[in-house]
């Protein structure tokens, strides 16, 4: 079951709201939970999809959606060692709220609009 960061229940309806929010906060976890969604990967794959995140970055992100139980990370007893992480049951409920911000952000941020062309003159 995932941590629950709310100090008290005694609060608006907005909570669950919030506390999701928390579950998934952070700048790469969205983006790994997304790229999970078509399989099972590697440390080193996910690095690669995702250039701009360190290392040390990418190994909390993991170890917190982990914690969380959204992945299951798998170790395999062999040199170099292999690891490889994978969605849980839990993990792919959150497939409709990762797409639907992919969805927004496909038709409301410069990421997703498609560039007009420019006003003919003549």
């Amino acid at each position: 079951m995932p941590r629950i960061r709310h100090k008290s229940l005694d609060c608006s309806p907005g909570c669950a709201v919030e506390a999701t929010l928390q579950l998934i906060d952070g700048k790469w976890k969205g983006v790994i939970l997304f790229h999970l969604f078509h399989g099972t990967m590697r440390f080193n794959a996910l690095r690669k999809i995702l250039p701009n995140v360190t290392q040390r970055m990418l190994t909390m992100q993991l170890r917190e959606l982990e914690e969380d139980g959204f992945l299951h990370r798998e170790v395999y007893p062999q040199i170099p060692p292999k690891v490889e992480y994978s969605l849980t049951d839990l993990g792919r409920t959150l497939e409709p709220v990762v797409m639907a911000l992919k969805r927004w952000g496909d038709e409301h941020t410069k990421f997703g609009l498609k560039k007009e062309a420019p006003p003919q003159h003549g």
